[in-house]
């Protein structure tokens, strides 16, 4: 079955979800907020258990094994090698290439530059900027893994092309994708997945994803009130929501630190909720890939849970949100 990113199929096996949580409903946004964050004061825990479950579609069909599935269970990531390869992998670097020299889109909100120069780092909504990445976004062997451990047909949340160069591709500090989108996208719940296609060899040297393994199943709320307008900056280097240097050395005390490496052509799917970071790339090779998150469609978002308003649409797509940004 192919999962389209625009529409969805009826999933027809009935779902066996284990928690109440696991049901988002609109009762959810208006009910007490059960991942508070960007708090005035510290808490009094460095963090609180995850309220959703974390694979909800063993009894549906897709390309992976329940091996892996117990491995995302456990760890909150699993990396596959070599996925994709040969042309197709070729293509699909062209197409990058294409897209992150489009003039018109460097100055475009939906294009993040470097801090210190005017190379883009990041370009977003890309399954709207390329057929040929729409495609990749709904091709089974990576929506139907999505739609394996969230538990329904996924549509694309949010798209987007990394590219880290050189010598000069910047870190990015540690944060959990979920307590942004909770706060200031408004996704009710822990039932998103992000797939992450590397496009160039990741190795030690060029700055690859570093994640915390086992981190998915807590919450660490973070300080300080989201400003107006936050990702304009926060896209660039993230101060805001960030966890506290307490709670991620108690974690990486009892989980350590993992970084995912491997020739082109890997998919490296991981848990919305895994803490996550990665160093500045010191090497002359530069290390990009191409990035999809895929939501779960009643776990849309609502009103933010912290933030004054919502983000732009480039940022957080809606399941029936086919507007296309290509002129």
């Amino acid at each position: 079955m192919t999962v389209s990113n625009l529409s969805f199929h009826n999933v027809m096996a009935q779902k066996q979800y284990s928690e109440l949580a696991d049901v988002p409903s609109s009762a959810h946004a208006k009910a007490q907020d059960v991942y508070p964050s960007r708090l005035a004061e510290p808490p009094k825990e460095l963090w609180q258990p995850r309220q959703d479950a974390v694979i909800k579609g063993q009894h549906l069909s897709g390309p992976l094994s329940k091996a892996q599935l117990e491995e995302f269970e456990r760890k909150g990531f699993l990396f596959i090698p070599n996925l994709i390869s040969g042309d197709e992998l070729d293509e699909l670097r062209d197409e990058m290439q294409a897209l992150m020299s489009t003039d018109e889109y460097r100055h475009q909100d939906f294009s993040i530059t470097e801090p210190e120069s005017n190379e883009i780092r990041s370009l977003f909504a890309v399954h709207k900027l390329s057929a040929r990445l729409g495609a990749l976004a709904s091709d089974e062997r990576v929506a139907g893994a999505a739609r394996q451990i969230i538990g329904d047909d996924p549509y694309v949340h949010q798209s987007r092309i990394n590219y880290k160069p050189g010598f000069a591709g910047k870190g990015f500090n540690w944060h959990s994708d979920f307590e942004t989108w909770h706060a200031e996208d408004g996704m009710p719940g822990m039932h998103a997945v992000s797939a992450s296609l590397i496009l160039t060899d990741n190795h030690e040297f060029n700055g690859p994803l570093m994640l915390i393994p086992g981190s998915h199943k807590k919450f660490v709320p973070c300080l300080g009130e989201t400003p107006e307008d936050n990702h304009k900056s926060s896209l660039k280097a993230q101060e805001v929501g960030v966890p506290s240097p307490e709670a991620l050395t108690e974690l990486v005390a009892e989980h350590g630190i993992e970084a995912p490496k491997g020739k082109a052509g890997g998919l490296l799917l991981f848990d919305c909720n895994t803490l996550h970071a990665s160093n500045a790339n010191l090497s002359p090779d530069p290390r990009s890939n191409v990035f999809f998150v895929f939501n779960r469609p009643d776990n849309r978002c609502r009103e933010p849970y912290a933030a004054p308003k919502h983000r732009p649409d480039f940022l957080a797509h809606a399941p029936d949100d086919s507007q296309s940004l290509a002129k």
